[in-house]
């Protein structure tokens, strides 16, 4: 369920962060569903559910969660596992606040690039209505996550619910146990060209992380799952029936098999006599 941010105080310079919700039609009073799915249509109608998942970065003045400010905030969307082209992308003034020199070696931001550019207030809404009902996934997601409560707190909003964060960096480490698990080193045991990184870059980080999540959670194969899923709900908000549908590959693979393969296969049913199965499946192709 989408996590709603109700402001708990007033507060001079923010107006709060609107939500949307589904209109309250007598026919939609359904149970709420899963915080990842996306519902096209009412639930007594049947819905598509959609999986997003938002695969995003940070960039800071520092380390210091009291004190440094987020300066880069980049996400790409993926749908299903299969990115949409949607992504989100912004610098962000510090309001003041100092980029350390250990910090712009990293990122090669200066204060000089962020002069009005937005603050994190002007940005905020824009960032949920981006990430509205999605799973967050960061590498090493305790460090932007933190960065994103304290720039939230700072508006008088609520912390992000972490059951909808996925941390890469915990990923690979159970996967990949005796490391390296940095960005750059993921990107090089899954080929993954990651030649345009000579910096850290929040959107940049985020393309390449979409990739590496892809691979540490089953590789490309595992995107070609479900492309719909369509669940109808009775009138006591329990699930009635479930249609699952598999799109069908556009382009049909080239037979790998050769003349000689073929030869060799129908001299070997030849053999069989005349109730084998090979026959049968012949007959019926």
């Amino acid at each position: 369920m989408p996590l709603e941010r109700r402001s708990r105080r007033s507060s001079p310079n923010w107006q709060g962060i609107r939500r949307r919700h589904h209109p309250p039609d007598s026919c939609c009073q359904q149970p709420p569903l899963p915080f990842f799915a996306e519902a096209r249509c009412c639930p007594c109608q049947g819905q598509l559910i959609r999986m997003r998942e938002i695969i995003f970065d940070t960039e800071t003045t520092g380390l210091d969660l009291r004190d440094d400010r987020i300066i880069e905030l980049g996400g790409v969307e993926l749908v299903n596992r299969f990115p949409t082209g949607r992504t989100f992308h912004k610098f962000i003034n510090p309001q003041g606040r100092a980029i350390h020199a250990e910090a712009q070696a990293v990122h090669g931001i200066s204060a000089a690039d962020l002069v009005g550019k937005p603050t994190f207030a002007e940005i905020a809404q824009e960032w949920l209505d981006f990430t509205d009902g999605a799973k967050l996934i960061a590498h090493n997601a305790t460090f932007d996550i933190g960065f994103l409560n304290i720039e939230f707190s700072r508006l008088d909003q609520a912390a992000i619910d972490p059951g909808r964060i996925v941390d890469t960096l915990a990923l690979a480490r159970r996967k990949h146990p005796m490391g390296p698990n940095s960005l750059d080193a993921l990107c090089r045991r899954y080929g993954i060209d990651n030649t345009r990184r000579t910096k850290h870059g929040a959107l940049l980080d985020s393309e390449l992380l979409a990739e590496v999540y892809i691979e540490l959670i089953g590789g490309k194969q595992a995107a070609l799952v479900l492309e719909a899923v369509a669940v109808r709900m009775n009138g006591a908000g329990e699930v009635a029936d479930i249609d699952i549908s598999i799109g069908a590959r556009p382009i049909a693979l080239p037979s790998r098999l050769s003349e000689t393969d073929r030869a060799a296969h129908a001299g070997l049913v030849s053999t069989l006599g005349e109730k084998a199965l090979w026959l049968k499946v012949a007959t019926a192709g």
